[in-house]
C-alpha cells in the first residue's frame, strides 16, 4: 500500500509540475488588450484617445516580436475610431480584422454598414 500511495504521489506530482510552467505561452500577443476593454466601459476614467493609443502600441509591440495579433483587437480598434469620428481608421481597422479572421467578416461588414456604433 505504501509503495502504491508513493507511485500515485510521484505521478502527480511530475503531472502538476508540467501544468506549473514558469514560462506562459500563447498563439496571441495580448499585452494590455484586456485592460484596454476594461477602460472602453469605464470612460470617464480613460479616454478614446488613449484607449487608441494603448492599443496601437500592443499591434506595434506584436509586430516587433512577430507575435499574431489577437482575434477582435482591431474589431475593437475599429470602434473606437468610429466613436472618434475618424470613420476612415475604423474602415481600415475592420477590413484588417475580417483578413486576419474571416469568420468575422459577418460581424466587420454589419460594423461597417452601420452609421451609430454602439458607445
Amino acid at each position: 500500500m505504501l509503495i502504491k500511495n508513493t507511485i500515485i504521489g510521484l505521478f502527480l506530482a511530475i503531472i502538476l509540475s508540467g501544468c506549473s510552467s514558469s514560462k506562459s505561452s500563447s498563439l496571441y500577443s495580448w499585452g494590455d488588450y484586456e485592460q484596454t476593454v476594461t477602460s472602453f466601459y469605464q470612460q470617464d476614467k480613460v479616454g478614446l484617445d488613449k484607449q487608441i493609443d494603448s492599443l496601437n502600441k500592443n499591434i506595434q509591440k506584436a509586430k516587433a516580436k512577430e507575435l499574431a495579433i489577437p482575434p477582435g483587437l482591431y474589431a475593437h480598434l475599429g470602434m473606437l475610431y468610429a466613436n472618434t469620428g475618424r470613420t476612415a481608421e475604423a474602415f481600415d481597422a475592420f477590413a484588417t480584422e475580417k483578413a486576419l479572421f474571416p469568420e468575422s467578416t459577418v460581424f466587420m461588414d454589419f460594423l461597417s454598414r452601420n452609421k451609430r456604433i454602439v458607445k
